[in-house]
């Protein structure tokens, strides 16, 4: 299981603020590229996005289930990505110094994926899910009503490095 975490600049009501938005989906979550629906019980548990994977012409229609949804705490999606399969991807976020910390942790359950090695499987996700996180801090901290300081990404690109991908 792939696991990343990040601090942001915001709170978890800021974080929570964008997954909520289903729209705005393929703008954090790397590899979605487009959105086709929205379900209007967003994001109530059982309800769907669907969206499009990869990169034009090559483009793949599937969707994403909510599983779990705790707000501002905890947000559980089964994302279908066919034909490499099916993720669990578990989103915890909690308040952490002055704004929030985010966890994002994957899981292949079902497909192809599951059956490639988990450390195999785990460098790429790793990879991914350090940029999901960056994005997510993007939109997180730029709507949120006031930030305490530095965004995530201003600090980041000021040391070198962040706390992205820790």
């Amino acid at each position: 299981m792939s696991r990343n975490v990040r601090s942001m600049a915001c709170s978890p009501e800021d974080v929570f603020r964008v997954l909520e938005n289903g729209w705005l989906f393929p703008s954090w979550v790397v590899g979605a590229s487009r959105m086709r629906d929205v379900a209007a019980e967003w994001p109530a548990v059982g309800s769907r996005l669907h969206h499009s994977f990869g990169v034009w012409p090559v483009l793949i229609d599937d969707s994403t289930e909510v599983l779990a949804y705790d707000p501002p705490r905890r947000f559980v999606l089964r994302a279908r990505g066919w034909p490499v399969g099916e993720a669990r991807v578990t989103i915890d976020v909690k308040p952490w110094r002055d704004g929030s910390l985010v966890r994002i942790q994957e899981e292949a359950v079902a497909g192809p994926g599951r059956f490639v090695p988990q450390p195999l499987m785990d460098l790429p996700l790793h990879w991914r899910n350090t940029e999901t996180l960056h994005r997510l801090a993007y939109l997180a901290e730029g709507m949120a009503h006031a930030r305490p300081g530095p965004s995530s990404v201003e600090a980041e690109s000021s040391d070198g490095g962040g706390e992205a991908g820790r």
